[in-house]
């Protein structure tokens, strides 16, 4: 089984990130060989500053190898540093249908909130099928909203195949069933394009200042609560054990025990979880080599694969 995934660096990673995609991807090392690329071409739908991009594209990968990617497990690598996979985008735009992106649910939903509909932003599905047959990848974790574009590359991998012979590998979409959405701090699913995120590294005063900002009902200190339908709990049973959440939930349901006890109770705990990964990431930013040396050996063996299949595909197609 050969993994793919890939994370955009359009903004500070948050916890939504992490237990959406990060743990997942970091958890897989131990199921089968694993693909992981920062998707700073992809990014360029939305980031049009250079040293933004650069700045968000080291965050990124620091941000990772701080939370627990293995560089001897995993393919890391920037996405620009895999030159094949653009040209393969190429072979495989001349037989993507108009109809077939135009039926793409992110295209509409990025410019319903206001991205400029660019072509970058409409042949996204495309550049992401290459990422997908470039390595040869046979699954794809992603979430429900994310599966048609692992559809999408299946049907443009079958119609190359259909009209050249059998190139491409076709790849499976994994969707994680247990993956709770992850509430923001108003209370909609957390999202940089909603500006309700709370990141993983924050701490301190800032940390606790964005936590006092979750949103909860208007009942009183002493009223009995239910942990249920509280956005600061729903994020507190990501990182307690199951007899701490008991413990709070029984608090809430006892009354006496304010909203803002609760938020104390989150940020204390959210800052004992990520203690360890924010230690290793100041290691990390001190060592800079270290973590290009990574990025580049991942390029390396996504390269060596990505050759492989495109002189196929140019084969195939009559370039070669």
């Amino acid at each position: 089984m050969r993994v793919l995934s890939g994370v955009q660096p359009s903004g500070k990673l948050h916890i939504g990130n992490y237990f959406g995609m990060m743990k997942p991807a970091i958890e897989l090392q131990e199921q089968g060989e694993a693909f992981l690329f920062i998707a700073n071409y992809h990014a360029l739908t939305s980031v049009h500053e250079g040293a933004a991009l650069r700045e968000m594209t080291r965050d990124v990968a620091l941000d990772f190898l701080a939370c627990g990617i293995d560089p001897e497990r995993t393919a890391f690598y920037r996405q620009s540093d895999v030159p094949e996979v653009h040209e393969l985008a190429w072979l495989l735009s001349v037989l993507t249908p108009m109809g077939l992106l135009e039926r793409c649910h992110s295209f509409k939903d990025k410019t319903a909130k206001g991205l400029a509909a660019s072509h970058g932003l409409f042949a996204y599905p495309v550049l992401m099928a290459a990422d997908i047959l470039a390595v040869n990848a046979t699954v794809v974790p992603v979430g429900r909203d994310q599966k048609q574009h692992v559809e999408v590359t299946r049907d443009v991998a079958t119609r190359f195949n259909n009209a050249f012979g059998e190139v491409f590998v076709m790849p499976e979409p994994s969707i994680r069933e247990t993956v709770a959405v992850v509430p923001g701090i108003d209370g909609q699913k957390m999202s940089k394009s909603y500006h309700n995120t709370i990141e993983i590294f924050g701490s301190g005063k800032p940390l606790k200042k964005r936590i006092m900002k979750i949103l909860t009902d208007s009942k009183e200190l002493e009223d009995a609560k239910d942990p249920d339908m509280c956005n600061v709990f729903a994020l507190y049973k990501l990182f307690a054990d199951e007899a701490a959440q008991v413990e709070l939930a029984e608090r809430y349901r006892a009354g006496g025990m304010g909203y803002g006890h609760a938020k104390t109770e989150l940020f204390e705990t959210m800052e004992r979880y990520f203690e360890p990964m924010r230690e290793r990431r100041m290691r990390l930013e001190k060592d800079p080599d270290f973590v290009e040396d990574v990025l580049r050996a991942g390029a390396k063996r996504a390269s060596e694969v990505a050759q492989d299949v495109l002189g196929r595909a140019r084969e195939a197609v009559g370039l070669a």
